[in-house]
C-alpha cells in the first residue's frame, strides 16, 4: 500500500480482543487487507510449573483496563485524487444501501478471519465481530501508511441507529426477566437460527445450510410455543420448503453452495426470522 494512495476502508473500534494478533492479513477473492491494532492489552502471564493458584482479591483494587482493538478492513484500490475521494465519501454518506453494503463485505472479510483464528485455537467462545456492538464504526479513506497505524485521512462515523441488524428482539430486558423467572423458555430453533443468520452474514454459506437444517427442523417440532395470529401461514410455508432446505444441507457437505442455493436459504432463514418475531411481539 503507498502512503500517497486514497484507499477506501471501514474500521471497527472494540472493547477488548478478538483473538487475532496484531499485524497484517492479506485477503484474496475480493482482494482486501485487514489491519489489527490492539492497545493496552495486558503483558501475557509468565509461564510457570504446574497449576496457577487462585490469589486473594483486593476489594480496593482499581478495576482492569479493557485492551481497544481497531480493525480496518481496507481495499487496496484508489479512488484517485482527493476530489475523487471525497465524492466517493459523500456518495455513501447519502446513501443507506450503500452504507449497508460497506458494513456488510468489510465484516464478511472481517469474520472470515475471525472464524479462521476460531478453527486454529479451537476456541468456540470467540464470537465474529457485530458492528452493533462496536464503540465505533467508520467509513473513509486514507493513504496506506496512515491506515496501516489505523488512522485516516477523512471518514464518516456510523450512528447505532443505522448499524442495528433487522431482527432485533422486542422488549429483551421482559424477555431475559420471564426465562430467568421461569416463566418462558429460550426455544432451540431460536439459537439454532441465530448461529444459521450469523454464518449467512458472514459469508459462510455451506455452514449457514447446515445449522438451518437443525433450526427448520426444531422450529417446526416448537410449533405449538410459536403458535398465534398470523403464523400458520408462514408455518405451513417452512413445512413445505423442508424439501429445498435439505437439499441445500445435502449440497453444503459437498462443496460450496450455488448462488441459487444461497438464495433459497437465505428465503427460508428469513421466513423462520418473522415467525420468531411476531412470536416475540404478540409476547
Amino acid at each position: 500500500m503507498s502512503g500517497q494512495d486514497r484507499l477506501p476502508f471501514v474500521q471497527f473500534e472494540l472493547a477488548g480482543t478478538v483473538g487475532l494478533e496484531q499485524g497484517r492479513y492479506l485477503g484474496r477473492d475480493p482482494e482486501r487487507v485487514l489491519v489489527v491494532i490492539v492497545a493496552g492489552a495486558p503483558a501475557p502471564p509468565r509461564r510457570r510449573l504446574g497449576r496457577a493458584k487462585p490469589t486473594d482479591a483486593d476489594p480496593a483494587a482499581e478495576p482492569p483496563t479493557v485492551p481497544l482493538t481497531t480493525l480496518t478492513a481496507i481495499r487496496p484500490r484508489s479512488l484517485g485524487d482527493r476530489a475523487a475521494a471525497e465524492s466517493w465519501l459523500a456518495r455513501v454518506r447519502d446513501d443507506p444501501e450503500a452504507i449497508g453494503a460497506e458494513l456488510a463485505e468489510a465484516l464478511a472479510f472481517v469474520n472470515g478471519a475471525v472464524h479462521a483464528h476460531r478453527a486454529a485455537v479451537l476456541d468456540p467462545d470467540l464470537a465474529d465481530v457485530s458492528a452493533a456492538h462496536a464503540l465505533a464504526v467508520r467509513i473513509g479513506f486514507g493513504g496506506g501508511e496512515q491506515l496501516a497505524d489505523g488512522r485516516f485521512a477523512e471518514a464518516i462515523e456510523i450512528p447505532h441507529s443505522t448499524r442495528r441488524r433487522r431482527g432485533e428482539m422486542l422488549r429483551p430486558q421482559e424477555r431475559v426477566a420471564a426465562v430467568l423467572g421461569g416463566r418462558e423458555a429460550v426455544t432451540a430453533c431460536e439459537l439454532l437460527l441465530l448461529r444459521a443468520r450469523a454464518d449467512l452474514d458472514a459469508g459462510r454459506g455451506r455452514e449457514s445450510a447446515l445449522q438451518l437444517r437443525v433450526g427448520l427442523e426444531a422450529l417446526l417440532a416448537e410449533r405449538d410455543a410459536l403458535a398465534g395470529p398470523g403464523q400458520d401461514e408462514d408455518l405451513t410455508a417452512l413445512a413445505e420448503r423442508r424439501a429445498i432446505t435439505g437439499e441445500a444441507a445435502n449440497a453444503a457437505l459437498g462443496g460450496e453452495l450455488s448462488d441459487q442455493r444461497i438464495a433459497e436459504v437465505a428465503d427460508t432463514l428469513r421466513l423462520c426470522e418473522r415467525v420468531l418475531r411476531r412470536r416475540r411481539a404478540l409476547g
